[in-house]
């Protein structure tokens, strides 16, 4: 009897067990679904009574807000210079806008005094106002070459070449060519509706053109991005995370498969992606061939074999790890925020490096002050608190997760240039991951490689503050032409910096 109680109640508390688990995938699924994404300890209902013992400065430094690490949700950092907010009211127009000037004049028998019978004069005005907009005018841009020849014996005929042209024989401009680019690369808006928006202008331009024309500019751009490339792999420091894309597939049974954009960005501000049909190991070992330095990304095993070589070094990611403890938080909530509480302290260094303007050495001598201190007392609560949770449970995972990447994650405080997370390609991924729930799908493994060398240059002219309609329209109507030898000139911080000289120059 007592043998069948004991088994009862082992089953008993493997189906507790089975049923927290449960719930607890169901709320994050449901949170992840119609919830926010932003993990703020707020929306944790009973947080508020938890007596976490921050000190004062970390309590009121709003650390808790650190950036989430999913590309889906906006940070102020990614709309803001410096993560400020902005500014509330109604923001003046740009001077630099066309106007139209419309004078509206009083009834002709006002402009007399009706006291005096005196002529009013002019004594002042006021001007309103009305932002107008007119739809984008596609133009015909034709090239008159007039033939000559000898008027006595008919020979010798010359005519005007023609000016070097991003597609042969092809009819669209480069400024045409830029705006379907950056309409569906930078905007989000697929072909489908691009060609609608030209059939409303009058313009008949079906999707295979217009993806015809995606292609030859990817062709085009190619060796931009391999310059790009190059200057990545020459940084002390690379950001690298990945994530999914759906690519039609007719061999597959489903009709379509996963297909993967890696991103990665160097110290000098290029972020350059990549694009693999599989999340293998292939991906990062052939685009880190020949790399030394160090490499910040999150534990996905895909990287293990670039870090094997001993030439590149592993960085934690804080945001990765936050969000693993962030999840144990409604079922193990006092432990979960008070490791919760410490990251926040190792995120308000961070803010007061930041704050203060300190360089590289700098940072890391205030992070060996104050954020290691702060990592021994992490270390020794999970030391503490291991024994006492289920590995499988979502505590677990943490700690568990915690461990495992201990030593990447202590590492940024060795170097003063390294992040305490990888953010900085998780925000470079955000352009991907609100794009896919517009264009849907790639149309194949080629298309993916395109979008890869498009994103390349769109998501690094949004990081340098560059307008990318602007860059790719003067540089698609000179990249044909121009030396290879100084194609650095045509990245996108080639062009900043020439553009930079010359406004300087004049």
């Amino acid at each position: 009897m007592q043998a069948l109680v004991a088994e009862l109640q082992a089953q008993l508390r493997a189906a507790q067990h089975d049923n927290a688990r449960l719930r607890h995938q169901l709320e994050h699924a449901l949170r992840r679904l119609y919830g926010r994404k932003a993990e703020r300890l707020e929306d944790v209902p009973g947080q508020g009574a938890l007596v976490l013992g921050d000190p004062p400065a970390a309590a009121a430094d709003g650390g808790a807000d650190e950036p989430p690490d999913d590309p889906d949700e906006p940070t102020a950092s990614s709309g803001d210079a410096g993560g400020q907010r902005r500014r509330r009211g109604r923001a003046p127009l740009p001077k630099d806008l066309p106007r139209q000037r419309t004078v509206l004049e009083p009834d002709a028998a006002a402009l007399t005094c009706a006291r005096c019978t005196t002529a009013k004069t002019r004594i002042g005005e006021d001007v309103t106002e009305e932002l107008e907009y007119e739809p984008a005018v596609l133009r015909v841009h034709e090239y008159v070459r007039p033939k000559y020849a000898c008027p006595h014996c008919e020979a010798g005929v010359v005519q005007a070449a023609l000016p070097a042209r991003p597609i042969d024989q092809g009819r669209p401009g480069p400024g045409l060519l830029a705006h379907v680019v950056t309409a569906k690369y930078a905007d989000h808006l697929p072909l489908h509706r691009q060609e609608g928006i030209f059939a409303r202008s009058g313009v008949d331009l079906s999707r295979r053109t217009l993806c015809d024309w995606v292609a030859a500019v990817a062709e085009l751009v190619a060796p931009i991005v391999g310059e790009m490339q190059r200057v990545v792999l020459t940084s002390h420091v690379i950001h690298s995370d990945d994530t999914p894309i759906t690519v039609q597939d007719p061999a597959h049974p489903a009709g379509s498969r996963r297909g993967y954009l890696w991103v990665y960005g160097g110290d000098q501000g290029d972020f350059v992606y990549d694009y693999t049909a599989s999340r293998g190991r292939d991906g990062p070992t052939r685009f880190l061939a020949g790399y030394g330095g160090y490499l910040q990304a999150d534990a996905y095993a895909g990287y293990d074999e670039v870090f094997q070589t001993g030439a590149v070094v592993e960085v934690g990611c804080w945001a990765h790890a936050r969000r693993y403890v962030f999840e144990a938080v409604q079922t193990a909530l006092e432990p979960a925020t008070h490791l919760l509480a410490l990251i926040r302290r190792l995120y308000a260094v961070e803010r007061e490096a930041t704050t203060g303007q300190l360089d590289v050495a700098g940072r890391q001598a205030l992070r060996a002050a104050q954020s290691r201190p702060v990592l021994a007392t992490i270390h020794e609560q999970i030391a503490t608190l291991t024994p006492t949770v289920l590995p499988k449970s979502p505590l677990g995972e943490a700690l568990g997760y915690l461990r495992r990447q201990w030593r990447a994650l202590t590492r940024y405080t060795e170097d003063g240039a390294l992040a305490i997370d990888n953010n900085a390609a998780e925000r470079a991924l955000r352009v991907v991951a609100v794009g896919r729930k517009n264009w849907l799908f790639a149309g194949s493994d080629a298309g993916g490689q395109r979008a890869a060398l498009l994103y390349s240059l769109i998501g690094t002219c949004k990081h340098l503050g560059l307008d990318p309609f602007a860059y790719l329209r003067d540089v698609i109507g000179r990249v044909a032409t121009h030396p290879m030898r100084r194609i650095a000139e045509l990245t996108p911080h080639g062009w900043q910096a020439q553009r930079l000289a010359a406004a300087a120059a004049s």
